[in-house]
């Protein structure tokens, strides 16, 4: 079976909007992020279970509206007892989930359900704050919140402050209309498309 990228048809490469006489250095830059492990930990209401024994690829599940992340992983708080991990090491599930007890905590692999959209550059939060009602400049890095883009429900990621890096991401079925919704908020400062 071939995993066709959710923005397969749309996601074109190349330069757009107020681009031209401008650094490229200084451009946004917006790529669509696929190939990886996308799976959700949830536990239930009545478990007692401890979560702070779990470690995935050796990264602690992080507290409220924070991340935690390596080379490979990262880890998203999206509610009380529930967190989404995203990997590029597609075996990792299997890899751990033997500390995974099913009478405590529900494990959904969302792989392929989701769209990812990064955005880089010293503009993100511009962009971000035409679509999103968030307070986006309180959010830093390691920051992650569950909110809105131009009425789609996402999820962000604040990947790094410098260079400043988000991602965004939402269910697949949306994903053309998010990444419409995202380039369009960046034509009026210029982006490079990779």
């Amino acid at each position: 079976m071939t995993n066709v990228s959710p923005l397969n048809f749309v996601h074109k490469e190349g330069k757009f909007g107020d681009f031209e006489g401008k650094n490229e250095n200084d451009l946004l830059k917006v790529s669509e992020i696929n190939q990886l492990l996308i799976f959700q930990i949830a536990k239930f209401r009545n478990s007692d279970f401890d979560t702070s024994k779990i470690k995935i690829d050796n990264l602690e599940l992080p507290s409220s509206l924070k991340s935690s992340s390596n080379s490979k992983t990262r880890i998203l708080w999206l509610g009380p007892d529930n967190w989404l991990v995203f990997s590029s090491s597609l075996d990792l599930l299997q890899k751990e989930k033997d500390q995974f007890d099913d009478k405590h905590l529900a494990i959904t692999d969302i792989s392929h359900s989701r769209t990812i959209i990064e955005i880089e550059g010293n503009l993100v939060d511009e962009v971000l704050k035409k679509g999103c009602p968030l307070d986006i400049n309180s959010l830093k890095e390691g920051d992650c919140a569950n909110s809105v883009y131009n009425g789609i429900t996402v999820t962000l990621d604040f990947i790094s402050d410098n260079p400043k890096k988000v991602r965004i991401s939402g269910l697949r079925s949306f994903g053309e209309s998010l990444h419409h919704s995202i380039t369009d908020a960046c034509l009026e400062f210029g982006y490079k498309s990779v």
